[in-house]
């Protein structure tokens, strides 16, 4: 599916995405969440989704579930590891050190809900700007800064505790 299509179906189905998570967790931040979570999911495989017969009932099954997980999980269980001290000068010990934390935090975007990977992902590896993350996920620019603070959030809390 080309990007031009993938983005006009999801305007038109987002908002039913939207409804559907409603029904299940009863909080509109949570609701836009699972909807932008499975948009997100949706691009990932825009390319394969030519092999379902429809990509709404694809996205409403997807938003039901995510729901339900949602009900189920309140918190993402993070990985615990040791910290690391600082260090000002580069030696095989502080190189270690870097290896570690970067592993650590590889590990702590690896706990983060999907669309906050995702969105993060597409923020800083692939060098995408907001507007063009929420076009992509038929989300507002708005939510994508939500989605983004969340896990730099997360991220950082988990990082500087651990």
């Amino acid at each position: 599916m080309e990007q031009r299509e993938f983005e006009t179906e999801v305007r038109r189905i987002r908002p039913r995405l939207h409804h559907e998570a409603m029904r299940y967790v009863s909080d509109e931040a949570d609701a836009e969440d699972i909807a932008q979570e499975v948009v997100l999911k949706l691009w990932v495989m825009h390319d394969r989704l030519d092999e379902y017969r429809s990509m709404e009932a694809l996205a409403v099954v997807m938003a039901r579930r995510m729901s339900l997980n949602h009900l189920r999980t309140a918190t993402v269980p993070i990985g615990e590891a040791s910290p690391a001290e600082a260090a000002t000068t580069l030696t095989p010990e502080t190189d270690l050190i870097d290896r570690e934390d970067e592993e650590r935090a590889q590990r702590l975007i690896d706990a983060l809900p999907d669309a906050q990977q995702t969105v993060l992902r597409m923020k800083h590896k692939e060098g995408m700007e907001v507007a063009d993350i929420a076009r992509l996920t038929g989300s507002s620019p708005e939510a994508v800064r939500q989605n983004l603070s969340r896990a730099r959030r997360n991220i950082l809390r988990h990082f500087v505790n651990e």
